[in-house]
């Protein structure tokens, strides 16, 4: 499929009008996000701490759609750092769409971790989600539109083997996200999207860690996941992408509180 070409799945002004903001966008699912985002109308502000990425993926979004795209150099473990970059975007104006994402903890058993391996991981997704949310619903609100998106983990269903922290920081991600919707302005909607075994650098590093700890193959890892996932393939970022995409629009403000997986069917759960 040519997600952004020919099989573009939605109008190319479907968020004409709408600003959006998505972190963790230097790579993987957030720069897909971003394309589709861009490509469907948006101006987008793409954040993450790579600025040498970030410039690279912006000169492409100008390729997509008219923008204007901008890159925001931000370290979300920084919480001061967080607040500051809420008071330059309000400077421009509203966000409609915030995009929360960022990079997973480190691979390992739960029983394993010491308390202090918590810490960086809710920095970087639940406390700066929360102060982005709290920052940026004024102008959602005053806009009468707004949408809020997690990228979390299929985990938040099914906990994923060998990966505990992770496993618990997506549950509490989640909840935080079900208990908002419950709160929110009616305008404003908030849901998760649960990627599976998706082509990102994140899955690489994933999978060397199974080998190492494991002596497989690169092989019989990638096999492994495969017999979990009825379509038989990765998925590609940009199918993860426009669920995110579609979340956003005006079309879904019916869809709120939900945990949607794309995972290929790997899920046994309902």
């Amino acid at each position: 499929m040519d997600l952004l070409g020919t099989d573009f799945p939605f109008h190319a002004e479907a968020l004409a009008g709408k600003r959006a903001l998505i972190c963790g966008a230097s790579n993987g699912i957030g720069a897909a996000t971003a394309r589709m985002m861009a490509k469907a109308g948006a101006s987008t502000v793409v954040a993450a701490r790579s600025v040498e990425k970030l410039d690279a993926l912006v000169k492409e979004l100008a390729n997509l759609g008219p923008g204007p795209h901008v890159a925001m150099a931000l370290d979300l473990e920084d919480l001061a750092a967080v607040n500051a970059a809420v008071e330059a975007l309000l400077s421009d104006g509203a966000v409609h769409v915030l995009v929360n994402n960022a990079g997973g903890p480190p691979g390992g058993a739960l029983i394993d971790a010491d308390v202090d391996e918590f810490i960086a991981p809710f920095q970087r997704h639940l406390h700066a989600s929360h102060l982005l949310v709290k920052g940026l619903l004024p102008g959602m609100e005053a806009a009468g539109y707004g949408r809020i998106l997690q990228i979390i983990s299929t985990s938040v269903k099914e906990p994923i083997p060998n990966i505990g922290v992770s496993n618990t920081l997506r549950g509490a991600m989640a909840s935080w996200a079900k208990t908002l919707s419950r709160e929110l302005p009616p305008c404003v909607t908030i849901n998760n999207v649960l990627p599976g075994f998706t082509d990102t650098d994140r899955l690489g590093s994933l999978a060397n860690s199974i080998q190492a700890r494991t002596g497989k193959s690169a092989e019989d890892v990638h096999r492994g996941w495969m017999d979990q996932v009825p379509i038989d393939r990765l998925i590609d970022p940009l199918e993860t992408a426009a669920s995110l995409t579609y979340l956003a629009l005006p079309a879904a403000g019916a869809i709120r509180g939900v945990s949607l997986a794309v995972d290929g069917g790997r899920l046994r759960s309902i």
